[in-house]
């Protein structure tokens, strides 16, 4: 199969075309190279840029197309219509953030978000009601041959976002460790190399539809992600759960400065808990858990270590909490909590 990948060299697109290749499919990238543009010798590389500069696309075909890189429909809609007679499939990777609200668990044929000014590119603001729209481009203009793909939290090795990465590395560093809310509160996320693997395995098929793509099925708490850490690194770390209602007067930021972690609030209640059924039905598997944190482990230790402060997506606020304010939280529990 000839695959061509819109962004095939950071963190999912890494992995679809890791994929691809173990599974002997002849690759195209077209990225910027701005990020590790020396990848993958072996698959064609073309630069060029989603808004504006797309000619290296032109007079071209593939078999397939998978868009790992769209975040605003006229930039979709642009690639989408140039490719609308050069590829006979197109996989979208959207994500769960498309759905309203969370306030009961959401299915494929839940309420989407919506947003009053349709020609926004406010992703920031705007992100899930974005990514329906652009759904729904893919959809109008491959009709019958889309794959839509709601993902949920990625995680794993290349991770960029670090949402995950933070849990092992600081349960690998031991001493007490802050673990927010509920510990029997049930998490939900995939690791990236099952998801890409199952969306290769999809685009083959030339499966179509709209499909969640998070997990696992069945979904670990948060003593068992903390527990699995400890399990896997071997350290001496204790943990102390600390409930929502402290953390929120503290203003600890919520899924940045302690990943995973949202306050319990009616709308947020079901975040974490998208129906995969249909996914599972059509080959979403899912590795263990220990596997996931071993990997992502090894792989963070390599790039360099702890991530504790580092800049977060919108380029303000760390991933986790940094060890004084750790220390200084903890010491308040306690003083209160005895």
């Amino acid at each position: 199969m000839r695959l061509l990948i819109l962004g095939g060299t950071k963190f999912l697109g890494r992995a679809i075309a890791d994929a691809a290749l173990e599974r002997g499919h002849e690759l195209t990238l077209f990225t910027r190279g701005q990020t590790s543009p020396d990848l993958y010798p072996q698959a064609e590389r073309l630069r060029g840029d989603r808004d504006g500069a797309l000619a290296a696309l032109a007079g071209r075909s593939w078999d397939a197309v998978v868009d790992t890189s769209g975040y605003v429909p006229r930039v979709v809609r642009a690639s989408a219509e140039l490719l609308t007679g050069a590829a006979a499939h197109y996989a979208f990777v959207s994500s769960v953030s498309v759905y309203r609200d969370f306030a009961e668990p959401v299915r494929e044929e839940s309420t989407l978000a919506t947003v009053e000014d349709e020609t926004t590119e406010d992703v920031q603001e705007h992100y899930g009601a974005l990514k329906a729209l652009c759904e729904r481009v893919v959809e109008e203009v491959f009709p019958g041959r889309a794959l839509v793909v709601r993902a949920g939290l990625i995680v794993g090795p290349y991770d960029p976002t670090d949402r995950f990465t933070y849990w092992p590395l600081r349960v690998a560093r031991g001493g007490e460790v802050l673990v927010p809310g509920d510990p029997e509160r049930l998490l939900q996320f995939v690791d990236v190399r099952d998801l890409a693997g199952w969306i290769v395995r999809a685009v083959e098929q030339r499966l179509a539809g709209v499909f969640n793509a998070t997990g696992p099925v069945r979904r670990p708490t948060m003593r068992e992600l903390v527990a699995t850490c400890r399990s896997v690194t071997g350290s001496d770390a204790s943990f102390t759960f600390v409930d929502d209602a402290f953390l929120v007067e503290r203003e600890v930021g919520e899924w940045l400065e302690l990943p995973l972690w949202i306050a319990e609030a009616p709308e947020w209640r079901h975040f974490m808990d998208a129906d995969v059924s249909r996914a599972v039905a059509a080959g979403l598997a899912f590795r263990p858990l220990t596997e996931t944190v071993r990997d992502t482990l090894s792989w963070a230790r390599a790039r360099g270590g702890a991530n504790e402060g580092t800049p977060g997506l919108d380029g303000t606020k760390g991933v986790g909490l940094e060890p004084e304010r750790e220390r200084s939280l903890l010491k308040e529990w306690h003083a209160q909590h005895g």
